[in-house]
């Protein structure tokens, strides 16, 4: 095995976060799946200081059963004595005793940068422990280098060259729950609420939640309000009650500062409020598996790939995919934001944050505070949702309508996907109608399967009767191919000679042209849960099976996400985890009966279908946040294109490039023209020809003890992190 005769130590340091066990376990599981000796280190450096039974060798079992849980089953402290050499030699002699060379480190900037500390000064602390008879000459030149990965463990997500730590989408959806339970309050009584959230340096938490609830106002330390806000905020808060509205929402990061350096505090913000309206009310969040697995691994393979030339390396994702990062690239970009802030470089500071922070602080401040036109465009639109519901295609209708506003275009909004765009369901949107839609499920608009080959003539008519100048189709797989069949009709149908872009949304994940369609995220969590609650029911039962069926028609992009984001236990439990058409004879029944029958005795076996649970709900933060910055970016896309081809009085759009998918690949936001993407789909089985995900399975497997070929797994790249890498926004 490629491990073989290899130890390898992990510990968590600093803050907890939600999902360091899910590394933990992941790097527990990969160590062992490839050979190696895998030791916990308890109580983080100072468990690694004190050695003795904080470093206990572990096997297979002893992270079974803790993915889910939050916190870290290792423990984690802050140790004053590491920060000394006295500490680091003693951490080295214990490292040493039990022959590990190997050791990742979960934790925030401050932790990584001791690690690497520990690791350039390694050959210098042997050479110490055996001039002073510690170790033999022997012992050391056997253990003369130290291999150091660091996993990224911070809610803040406030480290450079990563799209996003360990803990911060958990934060998130801690954060929208309280949001989501503090409107139902606002609007019952007609309140304004301040939450402040955690982010001392780091205004990530708060941005994103307030991009992803619509709040009227927020505050983050990377760009403090200019002098004034303080009536400028009272008045925006005024004229939205004269308008209608019931509820207001400020967020504010807990770093928050005025431009003098002055804390703004929510304390503060709610009395300025109370001169308006007396009902203001002040919140505070405070400290509250799929990805982390995807980087615990990847750190496994990392430290076996390394030699003594090898510099310290942070594993980051970079869109759906790890990478390996050099660690100190990565720390010297961070200092580089709070240098910026310390000098009132506050553009600067907001730019090093990266690319998606940037993007999203702009995508606030357009939704925000740009003003509706005050004349109308030339241009109308049309907003249809296509397919099954998907969590998120109300934000993305949210963002597109008062963007399409702004612009000063006609909007309108169709009822029933196609078939009601051929039957004249259509009406006409304001600003105030999609007030409250970003956190809602399902589909506000209604929507239908129905294509639209057989109302072609209805399209049409309806396109001429309302004077349609663009179409923006926000669904799954039957909103790509209605596109795409009204493209082909162009030549019979000069009305079909309009924009149209397509935003994928549905839980299959199965829309070509894109790694991620709106809705599977919340898709993943909602099967994740289900599989969670299955694992307590089951407590204290021994041997049972469970067999989980999931959705995503042929795709099994939900089957594989959950599968590796869950873990049964596999003596006492153990998880079938199975899409809804993986096979024509192995159906869920099947298996059932199978292992009920080859079972007895032994165990006893449960069939669970999780079905339209993975529907339903409030979208997750991630498909709240990228709805709303996919509708943005198909207005900007489509306002383009309507200008581009407006001629003689009318849009006559025919080029290809002008029927497209909005589609995220890796980092980058692209427009795909549908006829591009018709020979690379199978339409019979309404999914992509090639499917990234697929490397994912290798990850599934070598974890739940497969007999599999190592060597099919894909390693992750070495990325270098510049001003340049952090530009491009992720989507998150």
């Amino acid at each position: 095995m490629a491990g073989a005769g290899r130890a390898i130590a992990v510990l968590t340091s600093g803050g907890d976060a939600q999902g360091m066990n899910a590394a933990v376990r992941a790097v527990t599981r990969m160590g062992i799946y490839v050979g190696a000796k895998v030791y916990l280190i308890h109580e983080g450096y100072q468990g690694l200081v004190d050695g003795g039974d904080n470093i206990k060798l572990a096997h297979w079992h002893s992270v079974t059963n803790i993915i889910q849980l939050g916190g870290t089953v290792i423990g984690s402290a802050r140790c004053k004595a590491f920060t000394t050499r006295e500490g680091r030699l003693a951490a080295a002699f214990n490292l040493v005793k039990k022959g590990i060379t190997n050791l990742c480190v979960c934790g925030g900037d401050g932790s990584l940068t001791g690690a690497n500390i520990f690791r350039k000064e390694w050959s210098g602390l042997l050479a110490e422990l055996v001039e002073k008879g510690r170790i033999t000459d022997t012992l050391a030149a056997k253990h003369d280098n130290l291999n150091i990965v660091g996993l990224v463990g911070s809610i803040d997500n406030d480290f450079c060259g990563t799209d996003m730590t360990i803990g911060a989408d958990s934060a998130l959806h801690r954060i929208m729950d309280i949001i989501d339970a503090i409107m139902t309050t606002a609007q019952s009584h007609q309140r304004t609420f301040v939450l402040e959230v955690m982010g001392r340096h780091c205004g990530y938490l708060a941005l994103v939640s307030a991009l992803a609830s619509g709040a009227d106002w927020l505050f983050i330390p990377e760009d403090p309000p200019h002098d004034g806000w303080e009536d400028r905020m009272c008045a925006r808060l005024e004229g939205s009650r004269i308008t209608g509205s019931r509820l207001n929402i400020i967020i504010v990061a807990e770093g928050a500062r005025d431009r003098d350096g002055k804390h703004i505090s929510s304390t503060y913000i709610k009395d300025i409020v109370s001169i308006y309206t007396v009902n203001a009310h002040c919140t505070v969040c405070t400290h509250l598996g799929f990805q982390s697995t995807k980087l615990g691994v990847e750190a496994v393979i990392a430290l076996l790939d390394a030699s003594p030339d090898t510099a310290a390396c942070v594993i980051g994702l970079s869109g759906n995919h790890a990478v390996r990062l050099p660690l100190m690239e990565c720390v010297e970009m961070t200092k580089l934001v709070q240098q910026a802030m310390n000098e009132k470089k506050f553009d600067e500071a907001v730019k090093l944050r990266g690319g998606s922070f940037e993007n999203n602080w702009n995508i606030y401040k357009l939704l925000s505070f740009q003003k509706r036109a005050q004349s109308e465009s030339k241009f109308s639109l049309a907003i249809l949702n296509v397919g099954a519901p998907a969590p998120g295609m109300n934000a993305a209708v949210r963002s597109a309508v008062r963007l399409a506003l702004a612009h000063g275009h006609k909007v309108y909004a169709v009822q029933n996907g196609y078939q009601g765009l051929a039957d004249g369901a259509v009406f006409e949107m304001e600003w105030h109608k999609v007030a409250g839609w970003t956190g809602q499920g399902g589909s506000l608009l209604g929507t239908k399967r129905t294509l639209p080959d057989k109302n072609m003539e209805g399209i049409a008519q309806t396109i001429t009767k309302f004077n349609l100048s663009a179409l923006l189709v926000i669904g799954g797989f039957e909103a790509y191919h209605g596109v795409l069949q009204l493209f082909e009709a162009r030549a019979q149908y000069d009305e079909f000679c309009i924009p149209m872009c397509v935003i994928p949304a549905t839980i299959s994940n199965n829309v070509p042209g894109t790694d991620f369609s709106l809705g599977a995220d919340t898709a993943v969590n909602a099967a994740m849960e289900g599989c969670d609650k299955i694992k307590q029911s089951a407590t204290g039962t021994k041997r049972r099976v469970f067999v989980v069926e999931t959705m995503g028609g042929y795709c099994g992009y939900l089957a594989t996400s959950t599968g590796i984001a869950v873990d049964f236990p596999s003596l006492t439990l153990f998880c079938f985890n199975r899409n809804e058409k993986c096979h024509e004879h192995y159906s869920t029944d099947f298996i059932y009966r199978l292992y009920s029958s080859e079972g007895k005795g032994i165990f006893d076996c449960r069939v669970n279908v999780l079905g339209h649970l993975q529907q339903g709900g409030a979208p997750s933060p991630f498909d709240r946040n990228f709805g709303t910055k996919l509708g943005v970016r198909a207005i900007q896309w489509l306002t383009e294109k309507l200008r581009e081809n407006y001629r003689q009085g009318r849009v006559f759009a025919n080029a290809p490039n002008t029927a497209c998918v909005l589609g995220l690949k890796r980092k980058v936001l692209s427009f795909i023209p549908t006829t591009e993407l018709k020979d690379d789909t199978d339409f019979e089985l309404r999914m992509p020809k090639v499917q990234w995900w697929f490397n994912l399975q290798q990850i599934l497997k070598m974890l739940a003890k497969y007999q599999t070929s190592f060597c099919e797994y894909v390693p992750g790249e070495i990325e270098h992190v510049t001003r340049r890498s952090i530009s491009i926004d992720s989507g998150f």
